[in-house]
Protein backbone atom coordinates (compact mmCIF):
# COMPACT_ATOMS: atom_id res chain seq x y z
CA UNK A 1 0.00 0.00 0.00
CA UNK A 2 2.82 2.55 -0.73
CA UNK A 3 0.33 4.51 -2.33
CA UNK A 4 -1.45 5.04 0.79
CA UNK A 5 1.69 5.52 3.00
CA UNK A 6 3.34 7.79 0.30
CA UNK A 7 0.20 10.16 0.24
CA UNK A 8 0.42 9.70 4.71
CA UNK A 9 -3.36 8.39 4.79
CA UNK A 10 -4.86 7.68 8.08
CA UNK A 11 -6.71 3.99 7.18
CA UNK A 12 -8.19 3.38 3.70
CA UNK A 13 -8.32 -0.14 1.56
CA UNK A 14 -8.34 -1.15 -2.08
CA UNK A 15 -10.41 -3.90 -3.88
CA UNK A 16 -9.47 -4.98 -7.46
CA UNK A 17 -11.23 -7.60 -9.23
CA UNK A 18 -11.53 -9.82 -12.68
CA UNK A 19 -14.38 -8.62 -14.22
CA UNK A 20 -14.92 -11.74 -16.51
CA UNK A 21 -14.66 -14.11 -13.69
CA UNK A 22 -14.91 -12.52 -10.72
CA UNK A 23 -11.46 -13.36 -8.90
CA UNK A 24 -10.34 -10.72 -6.84
CA UNK A 25 -6.71 -9.08 -7.69
CA UNK A 26 -6.06 -6.97 -5.24
CA UNK A 27 -7.47 -6.98 -1.21
CA UNK A 28 -5.69 -4.31 0.74
CA UNK A 29 -6.53 -2.73 4.06
CA UNK A 30 -3.72 -0.30 5.57
CA UNK A 31 -3.76 1.26 9.22
CA UNK A 32 -0.89 3.79 9.25
CA UNK A 33 -2.12 4.09 13.39
CA UNK A 34 -3.03 1.58 15.59
CA UNK A 35 -4.25 -2.17 15.39
CA UNK A 36 -4.89 -3.33 11.99
CA UNK A 37 -8.66 -4.19 11.32
CA UNK A 38 -9.55 -5.49 7.74
CA UNK A 39 -11.21 -2.07 6.56
CA UNK A 40 -12.04 -3.64 2.47
CA UNK A 41 -14.74 -6.37 4.43
CA UNK A 42 -16.29 -2.78 6.69
CA UNK A 43 -19.27 -0.99 5.52
CA UNK A 44 -19.15 1.22 8.43
CA UNK A 45 -17.58 4.03 5.60
CA UNK A 46 -21.05 6.30 4.15
CA UNK A 47 -21.46 5.36 0.35
CA UNK A 48 -21.64 9.03 -0.19
CA UNK A 49 -21.90 9.90 -3.83
CA UNK A 50 -21.16 6.81 -5.01
CA UNK A 51 -25.03 6.03 -4.10
CA UNK A 52 -26.15 8.18 -7.43
CA UNK A 53 -24.82 5.12 -9.48
CA UNK A 54 -28.10 3.25 -7.52
CA UNK A 55 -30.03 6.55 -8.23
CA UNK A 56 -28.76 6.83 -11.91
CA UNK A 57 -30.02 2.70 -12.52
CA UNK A 58 -32.93 3.76 -10.97
CA UNK A 59 -33.77 6.80 -13.30
CA UNK A 60 -33.04 4.98 -16.20
CA UNK A 61 -35.85 2.53 -15.69
CA UNK A 62 -38.20 4.83 -15.33
CA UNK A 63 -37.49 6.44 -18.64
CA UNK A 64 -34.66 8.77 -17.91
CA UNK A 65 -31.67 9.16 -20.08
CA UNK A 66 -28.07 10.06 -19.87
CA UNK A 67 -29.09 13.33 -21.82
CA UNK A 68 -32.40 14.16 -19.41
CA UNK A 69 -31.83 17.88 -18.49
CA UNK A 70 -32.36 19.22 -15.08
CA UNK A 71 -31.69 23.09 -14.13
CA UNK A 72 -30.74 23.59 -10.16
CA UNK A 73 -29.25 26.06 -7.79
CA UNK A 74 -27.63 25.25 -4.20
CA UNK A 75 -27.09 21.55 -3.05
CA UNK A 76 -23.02 21.95 -2.72
CA UNK A 77 -22.52 21.15 0.59
CA UNK A 78 -26.59 19.96 1.84
CA UNK A 79 -30.12 20.31 0.29
CA UNK A 80 -32.42 22.38 1.66
CA UNK A 81 -35.88 22.37 1.04
CA UNK A 82 -35.64 25.20 -0.96
CA UNK A 83 -32.82 23.83 -2.85
CA UNK A 84 -35.94 21.02 -4.20
CA UNK A 85 -38.35 23.50 -5.79
CA UNK A 86 -37.44 24.60 -9.32
CA UNK A 87 -37.28 28.09 -9.51
CA UNK A 88 -36.63 29.67 -12.72
CA UNK A 89 -35.00 32.82 -11.33
CA UNK A 90 -32.73 30.83 -8.97
CA UNK A 91 -32.09 27.89 -10.94
CA UNK A 92 -29.03 29.52 -13.29
CA UNK A 93 -27.99 26.11 -14.18
CA UNK A 94 -28.57 22.80 -15.97
CA UNK A 95 -26.74 19.50 -16.54
CA UNK A 96 -27.47 16.22 -18.19
CA UNK A 97 -28.30 13.15 -16.08
CA UNK A 98 -24.89 12.26 -17.26
CA UNK A 99 -23.12 15.31 -16.04
CA UNK A 100 -24.33 15.74 -12.86
CA UNK A 101 -23.00 11.66 -12.64
CA UNK A 102 -19.96 13.48 -13.35
CA UNK A 103 -19.73 16.33 -11.90
CA UNK A 104 -21.30 14.88 -8.65
CA UNK A 105 -23.95 17.25 -8.41
CA UNK A 106 -26.03 16.66 -5.67
CA UNK A 107 -29.34 18.78 -6.63
CA UNK A 108 -30.00 17.48 -9.98
CA UNK A 109 -29.75 14.23 -8.58
CA UNK A 110 -32.37 14.92 -5.61
CA UNK A 111 -35.05 16.66 -7.86
CA UNK A 112 -35.31 13.92 -10.47
CA UNK A 113 -35.19 10.85 -7.29
CA UNK A 114 -38.10 13.01 -5.94
CA UNK A 115 -40.24 13.64 -9.36
CA UNK A 116 -39.30 10.67 -11.18
CA UNK A 117 -38.61 7.66 -8.47
CA UNK A 118 -40.88 6.25 -5.97
CA UNK A 119 -39.24 5.00 -2.59
CA UNK A 120 -39.77 1.67 -3.47
CA UNK A 121 -38.35 1.35 -6.56
CA UNK A 122 -34.81 3.06 -4.89
CA UNK A 123 -34.81 0.38 -2.06
CA UNK A 124 -35.20 -1.92 -4.67
CA UNK A 125 -32.32 -1.59 -7.05
CA UNK A 126 -30.46 -0.86 -4.33
CA UNK A 127 -31.28 -4.11 -2.97
CA UNK A 128 -31.09 -5.76 -6.30
CA UNK A 129 -27.43 -4.05 -6.39
CA UNK A 130 -26.50 -5.96 -2.59
CA UNK A 131 -27.85 -3.27 0.07
CA UNK A 132 -28.99 -4.27 2.75
CA UNK A 133 -28.00 -8.31 1.66
CA UNK A 134 -25.25 -10.46 2.61
CA UNK A 135 -23.28 -11.03 -0.63
CA UNK A 136 -21.81 -15.06 -0.67
CA UNK A 137 -18.01 -14.50 -0.88
CA UNK A 138 -14.57 -16.80 0.61
CA UNK A 139 -14.75 -14.87 4.20
CA UNK A 140 -17.20 -12.30 6.67
CA UNK A 141 -18.17 -9.18 5.04
CA UNK A 142 -20.35 -6.45 6.66
CA UNK A 143 -23.72 -5.79 5.26
CA UNK A 144 -23.76 -2.29 3.27
CA UNK A 145 -26.24 -0.32 5.71
CA UNK A 146 -29.71 0.91 3.74
CA UNK A 147 -32.53 2.87 5.28
CA UNK A 148 -34.21 5.36 2.69
CA UNK A 149 -36.32 7.79 4.69
CA UNK A 150 -40.18 8.24 4.05
CA UNK A 151 -40.45 11.73 3.30
CA UNK A 152 -39.75 13.76 0.64
CA UNK A 153 -36.54 15.97 1.74
CA UNK A 154 -34.68 12.67 3.44
CA UNK A 155 -35.39 10.70 0.48
CA UNK A 156 -33.84 12.85 -1.88
CA UNK A 157 -31.50 13.69 0.27
CA UNK A 158 -30.55 10.06 0.36
CA UNK A 159 -30.76 9.62 -2.92
CA UNK A 160 -28.37 11.89 -3.44
CA UNK A 161 -25.48 10.28 -1.53
CA UNK A 162 -26.36 12.07 1.67
CA UNK A 163 -26.19 9.77 4.75
CA UNK A 164 -28.00 6.56 5.76
CA UNK A 165 -26.18 4.32 3.42
CA UNK A 166 -22.92 2.94 4.18
CA UNK A 167 -20.72 0.79 2.12
CA UNK A 168 -17.58 -1.34 2.10
CA UNK A 169 -14.73 -1.70 -0.48
CA UNK A 170 -16.06 -4.96 -0.77
CA UNK A 171 -19.65 -3.60 -2.08
CA UNK A 172 -17.86 -0.70 -4.01
CA UNK A 173 -16.23 -3.49 -5.84
CA UNK A 174 -19.11 -5.39 -6.20
CA UNK A 175 -21.16 -2.69 -7.88
CA UNK A 176 -18.59 -1.68 -10.29
CA UNK A 177 -17.93 -5.21 -11.11
CA UNK A 178 -21.85 -6.00 -11.77
CA UNK A 179 -22.34 -2.24 -14.05
CA UNK A 180 -19.25 -3.70 -15.92
CA UNK A 181 -20.64 -6.97 -16.18
CA UNK A 182 -24.20 -5.58 -18.28
CA UNK A 183 -25.69 -5.66 -15.09
CA UNK A 184 -25.22 -9.68 -13.97
CA UNK A 185 -23.89 -9.54 -10.78
CA UNK A 186 -21.41 -12.17 -10.08
CA UNK A 187 -20.14 -14.34 -7.56
CA UNK A 188 -16.09 -12.30 -6.26
CA UNK A 189 -13.67 -14.83 -4.80
CA UNK A 190 -10.64 -14.61 -3.49
CA UNK A 191 -9.86 -17.91 -2.25
CA UNK A 192 -9.42 -21.24 -4.87
CA UNK A 193 -8.89 -24.18 -2.59
CA UNK A 194 -7.25 -24.93 0.86
CA UNK A 195 -4.99 -27.53 1.57
CA UNK A 196 -3.34 -29.01 4.59
CA UNK A 197 -0.91 -31.98 4.58
CA UNK A 198 -4.02 -34.58 3.90
CA UNK A 199 -5.13 -32.97 1.03
CA UNK A 200 -7.56 -30.18 -0.21
CA UNK A 201 -9.99 -29.21 2.86
CA UNK A 202 -11.97 -26.54 0.86
CA UNK A 203 -12.59 -25.54 -2.50
CA UNK A 204 -14.33 -22.56 -3.89
CA UNK A 205 -16.41 -21.78 -6.58
CA UNK A 206 -14.80 -22.75 -9.97
CA UNK A 207 -15.75 -20.61 -12.83
CA UNK A 208 -17.63 -17.38 -13.90
CA UNK A 209 -20.83 -17.99 -11.47
CA UNK A 210 -23.81 -15.65 -11.89
CA UNK A 211 -25.78 -14.49 -8.66
CA UNK A 212 -28.37 -12.33 -10.06
CA UNK A 213 -29.54 -9.94 -12.87
CA UNK A 214 -29.18 -6.88 -11.04
CA UNK A 215 -30.46 -4.70 -14.29
CA UNK A 216 -30.59 -4.44 -17.79
CA UNK A 217 -27.97 -4.95 -20.17
CA UNK A 218 -29.05 -1.26 -21.64
CA UNK A 219 -29.42 0.40 -18.04
CA UNK A 220 -26.04 -1.23 -17.36
CA UNK A 221 -24.91 0.75 -21.06
CA UNK A 222 -26.48 3.91 -19.83
CA UNK A 223 -25.35 4.29 -16.10
CA UNK A 224 -21.59 3.28 -17.69
CA UNK A 225 -21.81 5.99 -20.10
CA UNK A 226 -22.86 8.11 -17.32
CA UNK A 227 -19.92 7.11 -15.02
CA UNK A 228 -17.55 7.99 -17.80
CA UNK A 229 -17.97 11.50 -17.77
CA UNK A 230 -16.14 11.35 -14.13
CA UNK A 231 -13.08 10.84 -15.59
CA UNK A 232 -13.54 12.37 -19.19
CA UNK A 233 -15.13 16.02 -17.65
CA UNK A 234 -15.43 15.50 -13.73
CA UNK A 235 -14.51 14.82 -10.16
CA UNK A 236 -11.86 12.94 -11.37
CA UNK A 237 -10.71 14.70 -13.95
CA UNK A 238 -7.25 15.89 -12.41
CA UNK A 239 -6.29 12.96 -11.07
CA UNK A 240 -6.65 10.65 -13.85
CA UNK A 241 -4.81 13.69 -16.54
CA UNK A 242 -0.90 15.43 -15.89
CA UNK A 243 -0.96 19.42 -15.79
CA UNK A 244 -0.97 19.15 -19.34
CA UNK A 245 -4.10 17.27 -19.91
CA UNK A 246 -2.94 14.34 -20.85
CA UNK A 247 -4.40 11.11 -19.87
CA UNK A 248 -2.07 8.82 -17.37
CA UNK A 249 -4.06 5.51 -19.48
CA UNK A 250 -3.89 7.12 -22.95
CA UNK A 251 -6.48 4.87 -24.85
CA UNK A 252 -7.91 3.89 -22.00
CA UNK A 253 -11.53 5.25 -21.36
CA UNK A 254 -12.44 4.85 -17.45
CA UNK A 255 -16.05 4.74 -15.92
CA UNK A 256 -16.07 5.59 -12.04
CA UNK A 257 -18.01 7.59 -9.37
CA UNK A 258 -16.31 9.39 -6.17
CA UNK A 259 -17.78 10.27 -3.12
CA UNK A 260 -16.67 12.46 -0.51
CA UNK A 261 -18.38 12.78 2.94
CA UNK A 262 -17.44 13.30 6.75
CA UNK A 263 -19.02 11.68 9.59
CA UNK A 264 -20.93 14.52 11.61
CA UNK A 265 -18.65 14.33 14.49
CA UNK A 266 -16.20 16.95 15.36
CA UNK A 267 -13.14 14.78 14.76
CA UNK A 268 -14.28 12.96 11.65
CA UNK A 269 -13.11 11.13 9.37
CA UNK A 270 -13.42 12.89 5.84
CA UNK A 271 -14.45 10.33 3.56
CA UNK A 272 -13.26 9.75 -0.24
CA UNK A 273 -14.53 6.74 -2.62
CA UNK A 274 -13.50 5.78 -6.01
CA UNK A 275 -15.76 2.94 -7.68
CA UNK A 276 -15.25 2.49 -11.24
CA UNK A 277 -14.06 -0.19 -14.23
CA UNK A 278 -11.90 0.21 -17.14
CA UNK A 279 -11.78 -0.21 -19.94
CA UNK A 280 -15.28 1.06 -19.98
CA UNK A 281 -16.33 -0.41 -23.04
CA UNK A 282 -14.39 -3.85 -23.00
CA UNK A 283 -14.09 -3.81 -19.37
CA UNK A 284 -11.28 -5.58 -17.55
CA UNK A 285 -11.52 -4.97 -13.96
CA UNK A 286 -12.83 -3.44 -11.41
CA UNK A 287 -11.73 -1.17 -8.68
CA UNK A 288 -12.92 0.57 -5.29
CA UNK A 289 -11.13 2.75 -3.43
CA UNK A 290 -11.94 4.22 0.36
CA UNK A 291 -9.45 7.08 1.61
CA UNK A 292 -10.14 8.03 5.45
CA UNK A 293 -8.28 11.17 6.55
CA UNK A 294 -8.18 13.68 8.44
CA UNK A 295 -8.90 17.77 8.34
CA UNK A 296 -5.67 17.38 6.27
CA UNK A 297 -4.80 15.28 3.43
CA UNK A 298 -2.37 14.78 0.50
CA UNK A 299 -4.28 11.88 -1.25
CA UNK A 300 -8.08 10.96 -2.16
CA UNK A 301 -9.46 7.85 -3.16
CA UNK A 302 -9.51 8.95 -6.99
CA UNK A 303 -5.74 9.29 -6.91
CA UNK A 304 -5.17 5.83 -5.65
CA UNK A 305 -7.24 4.39 -8.17
CA UNK A 306 -5.35 6.17 -10.93
CA UNK A 307 -2.55 4.61 -9.47
CA UNK A 308 -3.07 1.29 -9.25
CA UNK A 309 -5.15 1.01 -12.95
CA UNK A 310 -1.78 2.56 -14.03
CA UNK A 311 -0.07 -0.88 -12.64
CA UNK A 312 -2.36 -2.92 -13.87
CA UNK A 313 -2.51 -1.94 -17.55
CA UNK A 314 1.35 -0.98 -17.36
CA UNK A 315 2.11 -4.27 -16.24
CA UNK A 316 0.19 -5.47 -18.89
CA UNK A 317 2.44 -3.60 -21.40
CA UNK A 318 -0.52 -1.24 -22.78
CA UNK A 319 1.66 1.74 -25.16
CA UNK A 320 1.83 4.82 -23.29
CA UNK A 321 0.93 3.82 -19.36
CA UNK A 322 3.53 4.17 -17.12
CA UNK A 323 4.06 2.24 -13.33
CA UNK A 324 3.96 5.17 -10.95
CA UNK A 325 5.88 3.44 -8.30
CA UNK A 326 8.75 4.46 -10.73
CA UNK A 327 8.55 7.36 -9.12
CA UNK A 328 7.57 7.33 -5.50
CA UNK A 329 5.42 9.88 -3.83
CA UNK A 330 3.80 11.12 -7.17
CA UNK A 331 0.17 10.42 -5.89
CA UNK A 332 0.33 12.59 -3.24
CA UNK A 333 2.42 15.56 -5.08
CA UNK A 334 -0.59 15.36 -8.09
Amino acid sequence: MGFMRSGRVPEGAVVMTDIRTGDVLAWASYVDEGKLHDIASEATAPSASVFKVVTGAALIEAGLTPSTKQCYSGGEHSIRAADMVDNKRRDKYCATLTQAMGRSINTVFARLAAKNLERSKLIDMAERLGWGKDIPFDTPVATSHLNIPEDELGFARTAAGFWNTTLSPFQGANLATTVANGGEMIRLRVVKSVKDESGEIYRGSMGRQVLNRAMSEETAQAVTSMMEDTVDNGTSYRSFHDKSGRPYLPGIRVAGKTGTLTKPTPEGPFYTWFVGFAPSRKPEVAISVLVANGAKWRVKATNVACDMLRVYFADKGVPGVSNPNERVGSTAQR
